[in-house]
């Protein structure tokens, strides 16, 4: 039997990053400011901490300044919302990200707001998807963005094919459906309350699995010949469809890791170096 072949998502990422970098370098010479990307990020989760960490090495790397806000756990709302209020009027700032999760403490949604559509860069505010839903200018969600990236440098074309979405969060699941639905591909919408889940991913031609519980999606789930988008991470570098089972039966599919999550950052990046050109008018 064929084995599916693996959507690496290191080396697009790479070439992105890289021209990210020149685009970078010509801004700052241009200008004479470099672009800047500040990072908050709530608590000390481990996990939120280390992508955090390589989002940093990867903005210097790109010639992209990076400043890092560092919030203790017992932040509130209020005092989260004043921080990326205050990031949102710094001309100094182009791109803001806000590390999730943020605590159940905190309105999230509230301090996705608190950002400034034109420092969106991750995507996150009622303005971002809005854009994306109805395809005007703005920035799309960085690891929906990166998913896309990822199907053009594999060829695959959505339009007219069957996509499952499995999972409805508002940075993830919702804003891929929508940018897949903008390339023609009929989209469905699954979540932990989808009756027949096997049944529904069956009849995919492209699977998108963003629920974030492990190898939740089977080979046995996989319709021979799909193409399958992990995009779930759990401990232990575990995704949400059950790799080894999968990978007998589509015809490609994403490592966990090295297939969206280098897409996702290099995403970022590029629309960090966008907004950082719009905002000083260049």
């Amino acid at each position: 039997m064929t084995q599916a072949r693996l959507m690496d998502g290191t080396a697009p990422a790479r070439r992105i990053v890289e021209d990210t970098a020149k685009k970078a370098a010509a801004l700052t010479e241009r200008t004479g400011t470099a672009p800047c990307l500040a990072t908050v990020l709530v608590g000390e989760d481990p996990a939120s901490v280390t992508y955090v960490r390589m989002k940093q090495n990867r903005s210097r790397k790109a010639g992209i300044e990076s400043r890092h806000v560092a919030l203790p756990a017992t932040t509130t709302t209020d005092e989260l919302v004043t921080t990326l209020l205050e990031l949102s009027a710094d001309p100094g700032v182009h791109g803001i990200l806000l590390q999730h999760p943020v605590g159940d403490h905190i309105d999230e949604r509230a301090a996705f707001e608190a950002i400034a559509p034109e420092k969106d860069v991750d995507g996150v505010t009622f303005a971002s998807f809005a854009a994306m839903s109805f395809g005007l200018p703005g920035f799309v969600s960085a690891t929906p963005g990166g998913i896309l990236r990822l199907l053009d440098e594999y060829g695959v074309d959505p339009a007219g094919k069957r996509a499952v979405v499995v999972g409805r969060s508002a940075i993830l699941g919702k804003p891929v459906g929508m940018l897949l639905l903008a390339r023609d591909a009929t989209v469905t919408y699954c979540h932990s309350r989808t009756r027949e889940l096997s049944a529904v991913v069956r009849e995919a031609d492209i699977v998108v699995a963003a629920v974030g519980r492990p190898r939740l999606i089977r080979g046995q789930d996989i319709k021979p010949g799909a193409v399958v988008v992990d995009a779930g991470y759990n401990p232990g570098n575990v995704g949400d469809v059950d790799f080894d089972s999968a990978v007998e039966r589509a015809s490609l599919i994403t490592p966990v890791p090295g297939g969206v999550g280098p897409m996702t950052i290099a995403t970022l990046l590029e629309q960090t170096v966008t907004a950082a050109a719009r905002q000083l008018g260049v």
